[in-house]
């Protein structure tokens, strides 16, 4: 099973992926597609705001959403993307007091939440690696990656990260490869509903997998791979995910836990957890 190593270099590097919503402008309630069918208010096209999204950018339903079932807003997570696409216009031009921008503003945090997810996944693989030329590499894409967040906002717009993002593909895939969690690959990647229940599913591949309304209550997880799989609704009551690989802020939002939920130290847990 993987020994996580946290890298001291990017060490404070997590600070930028943490969300901000009090100095965003909303992006997230107004750029994105959201369905009625994943627990959002309402079906609404990308670039329409929320109808609760109010003009001070805070959301007035915001204390009623658990109550409400927005389960879709309890998880979204922009790992900073917003509050970053918000300064990297002048102060005070935002979507709504500049209209004219408002399609640059939203693919500036579309750009910027790909980066920024990608990052977190780097920042991770950095710790995992256990060789020179595999941390070389990361940390290549690790620089990389600020560079290109770091550009003017009409330039970033244009960057094709087409070839940015098979790289981080690539070594994601040699980090989890030398760390064992392919040994256990899924060859069915659909495992929705399935009960897994105290179940040895250490070094387990679960990348990609749609795993909606899994049990996973008990179940052994060290060394596993959840990169990018659906875990809403999962039951990870009384599990200890302290050494799962690649699992984000948004899974973890979107499953159901409780106090013996053990999480790695990179994820915040859920007050809505604390009832459980």
């Amino acid at each position: 099973m993987p020994k996580q190593v946290r890298n001291n270099k990017y060490s404070s590097r997590d600070d930028e992926l943490k969300i901000d919503c009090g100095k965003c402008s909303g992006l997230c309630c107004v750029a994105l597609y959201c369905a009625k069918s994943d627990g959002f208010p309402s079906d609404k096209p990308a670039g329409k705001p929320c109808e609760y999204l109010l003009n001070d950018f805070r959301c007035a339903i915001h204390h009623e959403l658990k109550e409400r079932k927005m389960k879709g807003c309890l998880a979204y997570d922009c790992f900073g993307a917003g509050q970053k696409a918000t300064r990297s216009f002048p102060q005070g031009v935002n979507w709504m007091t500049k209209p004219s921008d408002a399609d640059e503003i939203f693919a500036v945090f579309r750009i910027l939440f790909q980066m920024h997810q990608y990052l977190w996944y780097l920042l991770e693989a950095v710790g995992l690696a256990d060789d020179e030329n595999t941390t070389r590499e990361i940390e290549r894409l690790i620089d990389e990656n600020e560079r290109i967040t770091g550009l003017d906002v009409r330039r970033l717009v244009e960057v094709d990260l087409g070839g940015y993002k098979s790289n981080v593909d690539r070594w994601l895939k040699e980090v989890s490869f030398k760390r064992g969690s392919d040994r256990r690959e899924s060859k069915n990647k659909n495992v929705l509903g399935k009960n897994f229940k105290g179940a040895n599913l250490e070094d387990g591949d679960f990348t990609m997998s749609l795993m909606i309304a899994a049990n996973l209550k008990g179940c052994k997880l060290d060394g596993a791979n959840f990169l990018g799989a659906d875990l809403r609704d999962a039951n990870i009551k009384n599990t200890d995910l302290s050494k799962c690989l690649f699992l984000t802020q948004m899974q973890i939002n979107s499953v159901i836990g409780n106090k013996q939920t053990n999480l790695p130290l990179r994820l915040v847990r859920p007050t809505s957890w604390d009832d459980q």
